[in-house]
């Protein structure tokens, strides 16, 4: 379970976090929702202890991420992340960027590094594609193989931070295609994202974020069919497919 409890968090005079309460429950798919700027992104990166927070707290299966005495490189084992951005290794082919973490990280040997990332490369679709430099991929397929890289951890938690906003349309699909498919096997997500027909369609719960609170948070149901708050219906005016 994760747990946030009344976080905040200032990039100097700039408050971007006001106060966030949130539990996330294992199993459980939460997508956020909101404007740029809201605070989305920051709460992702405050989570997996990438950025430092100015008060309250974030507990993961009962480690504190913020305090002193935690092991961040051991805790991010656990809570894997993906960003727009996949910033894979040129000279490396697909299999040796996923091999990459489990060899360095968990120090497998390279017969079980090989075969942790050959399992999770056929995953997500990319079997046919091990010996290939990241160049030679697709947008979708290059974000496909950022997704293997974190499972290749065996992660507990998979964190998504806007994962198709630079790819094209017709790429869209294939990456949250392979996102339906984690939270199908139980994954635990928490997944901030502009696909509103993903977030309706697959999130157990949706939060909206707006100018570093969240002003809503809810069933996919009630936050597209009936939101509480103006902001929130205003939002989702606003948003193409909504």
């Amino acid at each position: 379970m994760i747990e946030v409890s009344d976080v905040r968090k200032s990039f100097g005079k700039l408050e971007v976090l006001k106060g966030i309460n949130l539990t996330v429950k294992k199993g459980e798919v939460l997508s956020m929702i909101g404007g740029s700027g809201s605070g989305k992104s920051t709460m992702l990166m405050c989570i997996n202890g990438l950025e430092p927070i100015q008060s309250g707290r974030i507990v993961v299966d009962g480690i504190d991420v913020h305090a002193k005495s935690t092991d961040l490189n051991h805790l991010r084992k656990r809570i894997g992340i993906v960003f727009q951005q996949w910033n894979a290794f040129p000279h490396l082919t697909v299999l040796e960027n996923v091999m990459l973490a489990p060899r360095k990280v968990l120090k497998k040997n390279r017969q079980e590094a090989e075969q942790i990332a050959v399992r999770h490369l056929k995953h997500v679709g990319l079997g046919e594609k091990l010996k290939v430099f990241p160049s030679r991929l697709s947008g979708g397929q290059q974000q496909r193989m950022a997704i293997a890289r974190a499972l290749a951890m065996s992660p507990d938690y998979m964190l998504f931070d806007e994962v198709t906003s630079a790819l094209d349309p017709q790429l869209v699909g294939e990456v949250l295609d392979t996102m339906r498919m984690l939270s199908k096997e139980g994954m635990t997500m928490i997944v901030v994202t502009h696909e509103m027909r993903f977030a309706r369609e697959v999130s157990d719960r949706v939060a909206y974020f707006h100018q570093g609170k969240i002003h809503e948070i809810g069933s996919p149901e009630q936050i597209f069919g009936s939101p509480n708050q103006p902001e929130t219906a205003n939002f989702l005016k606003s948003v193409h497919g909504a």
